[in-house]
């Protein structure tokens, strides 16, 4: 496949939100870019990225012909090198915008180094951001390897950071599809609440409040039936553990005044600081650390809007493209291998094209 081809493809591609939305000083509207990020990135206009999202090389894990970010002899270097391109990320975001950076650890005399949280800290402490979160991937099928006197890795860290409070933040969109799956598989049976009923028999409640329990149950189970709440749960003095803390009328004091208390549940389920996701691999991709798509999609779920712009300064197999362009963002990539954004560019005009199944 000719690459040219592809490349005017992409550059043609008729997309209303590309066409309109572009502010006349914005470079590299929808391009994948070969060079040096910490050059290319001073390009960029002030307060004009939505969410910069990416997974710099790691520390001496490998040699760029190039050069580029990675190959430091110290880990000092390394640090002083990153901070230095995310100093221009904080710089080109919105103050609506989000940074997130992906940064893998390394051992080094048997010792690991702890590398991302060294970064975050300098992140943190010179860069005036704020880290919202630490969200951990975790991989269900990490690299197979058996070692004798220690564990096999199997997480990394994304660190979200902002500059200001103002950040977008859509929280219902986040894991959407794996919270809703669950909600659906929690569905009220008949015997709901059964268990509670000969749970108050047993208990050491006086015959008044039992008859109170009972029939604060049943009309929990009403809820329920009629699809009001999700579920419930019940603690009942001298069976359950009490809960710590409390304030008047919270749970302890129930328990305390009556016996027993109800903790309704709504079906909204906890957004959790972690993704499940594989390792992927890509057929013939140069690149040998692919982060998966899944996590990029979560991500432009949570923190952007259709239309918004998705800076990855090292976008290497061109994965944030990719997503980006699948939900109707507009894209920005750099990489200083001419290897990796070729394939980039051309796993890019496959999928808008659909070239290949």
């Amino acid at each position: 496949m000719d690459k040219n081809w592809i490349m005017e493809k992409i550059k043609n591609q008729d997309l209303d939100i590309y066409s309109t939305n572009r502010p006349p000083n914005m470079p590299f509207w929808n391009e994948i870019v070969c060079g040096d990020t910490a050059d290319l990135i001073k390009s960029i206009p002030s307060d004009s990225v939505d969410l910069i999202i990416t997974s710099p090389p790691y520390f001496q894990q490998r040699e760029y012909d190039n050069g580029g970010i990675g190959n430091e002899k110290k880990l000092g270097d390394y640090i002083f090198a990153l901070i230095k391109i995310f100093r221009e990320c904080v710089r080109i975001i919105k103050p609506t915008g989000s940074i997130v950076f992906n940064i893998g650890d390394k051992y080094e005399d048997a010792s690991l180094l702890l590398m991302p949280y060294r970064f975050a800290i300098a992140a943190t402490e010179q860069c005036e951001v704020t880290l919202v979160n630490n969200i951990t991937w975790i991989k269900s099928n990490p690299t197979p390897r058996q070692f004798k006197r220690r564990l096999v890795s199997s997480t990394e860290p994304f660190f979200h950071f902002v500059k200001s409070q103002n950040y977008k933040y859509f929280l219902d969109k986040f894991l959407k599809s794996v919270n809703q799956l669950k909600v659906n598989e929690n569905g009220a049976g008949r015997n709901i609440g059964k268990k509670y009923f000969s749970l108050i028999e047993q208990s050491g409640l006086t015959q008044e409040q039992k008859e109170k329990a009972k029939s604060a149950l049943e009309n929990v189970i009403r809820e329920v039936h009629s699809g009001e709440i999700q579920g419930f749960r019940m603690k009942i003095r001298g069976i359950h553990s009490e809960p710590f803390g409390g304030q008047e009328g919270g749970r302890k004091i129930q328990l305390d005044k009556n016996g027993f208390t109800i903790i309704r549940i709504y079906g909204n389920p906890l957004k959790k600081d972690v993704i499940n996701a594989p390792v992927e691999s890509l057929k013939n991709c140069p690149h040998p650390a692919i982060y998966p798509v899944k996590i990029v999609e979560e991500f432009l779920k949570l923190l952007t809007q259709k239309g918004d712009i998705v800076l990855d300064p090292f976008i290497g197999s061109g994965s944030t493209a990719v997503v980006a362009s699948q939900n109707e963002r507009v894209y920005i990539g750099f990489d200083i291998s001419m290897e990796y954004c070729l394939y980039a560019q051309k796993r890019l005009g496959i999928v808008q094209h659909k070239l290949f199944i």
